[in-house]
């Protein structure tokens, strides 16, 4: 179900697809999919859970091994693993992702939805730049709070499919440039 709502909201939107066509398209009765998820709404989170985290393993993005690892290294290195994880997260949330913050125009319930993971995402990269503050490797002029701002916006899916679907950059191209462009804007000379 979850894989026919993927393909029917990036390809038709979300306010388009109807609870009666992801059943028709997943091969369930309509009534499966209410009694599953109740909302549509409930299937874009699901859906959107799903696709950030890369799995249905209950386990919080901080908690993962690759943010763990990417904490411990050096500010650069730092820096370039949360670029290579973001783009491997983004190859599979971004067009989701989209959905969410077109529907989010029109729909109260999908722009809390758009406003809890635009929280959400500032809130790992605050962690992130906390990380580089506390080992001394952030610019002196910036905080980590101002760091994850930027962050934030270098790293959004907007720019990622900007660059990557709409420009014709591969994501090894995005990659480069993104951590590129963190490493020159947040770190201090030495940290580089």
């Amino acid at each position: 179900m979850l894989a026919a709502a993927r393909e029917l909201f990036t390809a038709r939107g979300y306010t388009a697809t109807t609870m009666q066509a992801i059943a028709t398209r997943a091969g369930v009765a309509v009534q499966t999919v209410y009694f599953t998820f109740e909302t549509k709404r409930s299937i874009l989170k699901e859906l959107l859970d799903i696709e950030v985290a890369g799995d249905t393993a209950p386990i919080a993005t901080l908690d993962r091994p690759w943010v763990v690892q990417a904490l411990a290294a050096p500010p650069a290195d730092m820096l370039r693993r949360l670029v290579a994880a973001t783009g491997e997260i983004h190859t599979r949330v971004a067009p989701v992702l989209e959905v969410v913050r077109s529907a989010a125009a029109t729909d109260p319930d999908i722009a809390e939805l758009w406003r809890t993971n635009l929280a959400q995402r500032h809130t790992v990269l605050a962690v992130f730049t906390g990380a580089l503050a506390a080992k001394d490797g952030l610019r002196p002029e910036l905080n980590a709070i101002r760091a994850a701002d930027i962050a934030l916006a270098t790293l959004a899916p907007e720019t990622y499919l900007l660059l990557t679907r709409d420009r014709g950059w591969t994501r090894e191209e995005w990659a480069g440039w993104a951590a590129g462009a963190l490493i020159d804007s947040l770190l201090n000379q030495g940290s580089r």
